[in-house]
């Protein structure tokens, strides 16, 4: 063999022996992850009480209907809000695509908060993801209409134009809130910052049966994703019909963030930060990052709602505050250097 072809050979099993040990490392740190934020919280469970919780009583309580329920959900929801962010960032081909920036998470937000202003019980309970998906599928349809110039989507205006729908969204939601007076304006709240306090089993159930839908559609869009890097043109030369894929791609997307919004409201720069993480630590191929983005959203979200939970003890700290607090910097330092470019 060639010594170049020997060079070339050595080099791609060292990446994917990269990008391997990454995934491997990050599916390790989930699972302290997730006993850790079990056991902390306002309600402490020390480790050693923990042979004792199967003998019932409020320790037992404390973990299984309330602790339980909301850290599976923090994992599921930041789970969907990384993988959905590293789709768009493919489809679009830029670092700064996030679902929440925009404007998906404020149209999901925005739909589940009418749906929850005129329903109650299991109706509104039942019916709250899909109103999520409505409202992301509105927000999906109004800033393609508006970026799509050329045959192609402009960077720049995707993102003004998200920003724009989430001020509007956001002000009709806690408009929403003043008609249905203090207690409905307190909970509207939720939708706008995140959050896990209503986390229940009743909410947990439907939401992961259509969060692993939604994660399943849009794993297997990897290889195409890895096609399109090389350019539209290209990606139609090697058989992608790129209309329909991309339609495709914002229909899971939409899916994804619209169960994410329904389980924690909108969480900021999630769908930012997983993504670029998990490419600083391995590398750029779809087939890795994507399931990579996922862990990385699903160690954030369980360590986003434990900090949310401790911090400001017994208060909760919005989770967007916190993301915000990193993801708007690096969102910053991301366009400061595409603009020197």
């Amino acid at each position: 063999m060639p010594p170049l072809s020997q060079a070339l050979e050595a080099a791609h099993a060292r990446r994917l022996r990269r990008y391997r040990l990454v995934l491997l490392a990050l599916g390790l740190l989930l699972l302290p992850s997730l006993l850790l934020a079990l056991g902390l919280g306002v309600y402490r469970i020390a480790w050693q009480e923990w042979p004792q919780l199967v003998q019932g009583g409020e320790a037992y309580l404390v973990l299984t209907q309330i602790r339980l329920p909301r850290v599976l959900l923090a994992a599921l929801v930041g789970g969907l809000w990384g993988l959905s962010g590293a789709v768009l960032q493919g489809l679009f081909r830029t670092p700064l695509a996030d679902p929440a920036l925009i404007g998906m998470g404020a149209g999901g937000a925005l739909g589940a908060a009418l749906w929850s202003f005129g329903m109650s019980g299991a109706w509104m309970l039942y019916g709250l993801p899909l109103a999520a998906l409505a409202g992301t599928l509105l927000a999906v349809a109004l800033v393609w209409r508006l970026a799509y110039r050329e045959g192609q989507v402009q960077v720049t205006t995707l993102i003004l134009v998200g920003v724009i729908f989430s001020t509007v969204a956001g002000a009709l939601i806690g408009l929403l809130g003043q008609l249905g007076g203090e207690t409905q304006s307190r909970d509207f709240t939720f939708w706008t910052q995140g959050g896990f306090s209503g986390s229940n089993w009743a909410l947990v159930g439907p939401l992961a049966g259509l969060g692993l839908l939604a994660g399943g559609l849009l794993l297997r869009l990897a290889p195409w994703l890895n096609a399109l890097v090389l350019g539209e043109r290209e990606a139609r030369m090697l058989g992608l019909d790129v209309v329909r894929f991309k339609r495709q791609a914002l229909w899971g997307v939409a899916l994804a963030v619209g169960v994410a919004v329904a389980g924690g409201g909108v969480i900021a720069f999630v769908g930012l930060l997983a993504p670029q993480l998990f490419r600083w630590l391995a590398g750029p191929d779809h087939r890795y990052a994507l399931p990579g983005a996922l862990l990385l959203g699903a160690l954030l979200g369980v360590w986003g709602d434990l900090l949310a939970r401790l911090l400001a003890a017994p208060l909760e700290v919005p989770l967007s505050f916190l993301t915000a607090l990193v993801g708007g910097p690096l969102f910053l330092w991301m366009l400061v250097q595409r603009v020197r470019l």
